[in-house]
């Protein structure tokens, strides 16, 4: 019985323990490329610091669009967007579809975009991409 209990006790510590483990930081790689990307194709309307433009550009600021679902965001680059709430405010601008991009670029920019502007969440790959954008019509 007291092995048992040691042992069920042992692996809750060990899956305690690897729910805390932070995600691997982006290799600095992927985030100059991603900042490039962003730089020639985001900056103009989602700013220098990710907070857009008000009413017309949303900002990429800790909003779940940017941390949230993978797919829907890279949706978002490969399709484009009119008309969006994002927290309660609402934006008009168009965002053009950016398919010409590349797997690598649409994820090293999404890269960039998740752990830029306060933001913290976990990579994309190319292979990530590539099936999104395989059912994305």
């Amino acid at each position: 019985m007291r092995k048992t209990f040691l042992l069920i006790t042992c692996a809750a510590a060990f899956l305690l323990t690897a729910a805390q483990v932070k995600p691997k930081p982006v290799p600095k790689k992927v985030m100059d490329n991603g900042k490039k990307v962003y730089d020639t194709y985001c900056l103009p309307c989602h700013q220098q610091d990710g907070s857009g433009v008000p009413n017309m550009t949303p900002t990429l600021i800790k909003t779940t669009w940017v941390t949230g679902d993978k797919t829907k965001l890279v949706q978002v680059i490969l399709k484009g967007l009119k008309g969006v709430e994002v927290d309660g405010e609402t934006y008009e601008n168009v965002m053009a579809p950016h398919d010409y991009l590349t797997d690598q670029e649409i994820a090293d920019v999404t890269t960039f975009i998740r752990n830029s502007f306060g933001n913290k969440a976990s990579m994309l790959t190319p292979a990530e991409v590539k099936a999104i954008r395989a059912k994305t019509k």
